[in-house]
């Protein structure tokens, strides 16, 4: 069966249409809607087997970055949203949808406690960069299967990823849930600008121990056509590579049958 995605929008999420485009030119098909009307309907979950939650500025980041998005989906969908965790489907967010699920706490473990945050960049401020990404060959994440590198933005006031404590951080090493990291050319992990906001040991992108639900703060969407990235006119950059963990989402799916 065809991925088909229920794609979040309202209240500052501004990444909606592109999230849309990505899936659907990876050969999915996607929906956008409201956070509204699912919180009104939370029964519309079923007619989709992955949920999209994507990049913005929910609320203005006030009271933290995703925390009122999230608040609103964990106490008014978390029946729901429990009953898609354990359906072999997908959870994908993408900037502050990664600051969402780790604030209602769907990441690193989809129970509703919170573990890691993601918090102001060492920076003070807003960073707008293109920046190189590690995949984690051994991590069980769907979207990021065959992806040993990757070339994408990022576009965040708050992506410093931070564990609860040490013990958060070793599980998440242990289960192979790191699955980004930010890297310099040579593949090593590497400070300012490399890694752009200051993430504990380089961390860009985490997953649940299953490997379906995934988040991570750089843009892939936002790299859908090769013309998006500033290096495709050196001939560097042949592919939009940031449709891949899109394609990954699709071949899962197709395989699955869900």
């Amino acid at each position: 069966m065809a991925l088909k995605a229920l794609v979040l929008y309202g209240y500052g999420i501004n990444c909606e249409n592109e999230s849309k485009y990505a899936i659907e030119k990876s050969g999915g098909k996607a929906d956008i809607l409201h956070l509204n009307a699912v919180l009104d309907n939370p029964l519309v979950l079923e007619n989709y087997n992955m949920l999209m939650i994507p990049g913005g500025f929910s609320f203005g980041d006030d009271l933290g970055s995703g925390k009122v998005f999230g608040n609103k989906m964990k106490f008014r969908l978390r029946d729901g949203l429990a009953d898609f965790t354990k359906a072999d489907k997908l959870i994908l967010g993408i900037c502050n949808g990664f600051q969402v699920m780790v604030k209602m706490g769907l990441l690193p473990e989809p129970d509703f406690h919170q573990r890691v945050s993601l918090t102001t960049n060492d920076s003070g401020h807003y960073e707008d960069r293109w920046v190189i990404l590690k995949g984690n060959p051994n991590s069980p994440c769907v979207f990021t299967k065959g992806i040993d590198y990757i070339l994408v933005p990022v576009r965040h006031g708050e992506g410093k990823f931070i564990p609860k404590d040490g013990r958060v951080m070793d599980e998440l090493k242990q289960g192979n849930q790191i699955v980004f990291q930010y890297v310099d050319e040579a593949g090593k992990l590497a400070g300012f600008p490399y890694n752009p906001n200051g993430s504990v040991e380089n961390v860009a992108g985490i997953c649940d121990k299953t490997g379906r639900i995934f988040g991570m703060m750089p843009h892939p969407e936002a790299f859908n056509i090769v013309e998006n990235c500033p290096y495709w006119v050196k001939g560097t950059v042949r592919e939009p590579l940031g449709l891949k963990p899109f394609k990954n989402a699709v071949a899962y799916m197709e395989k699955k049958g869900l």
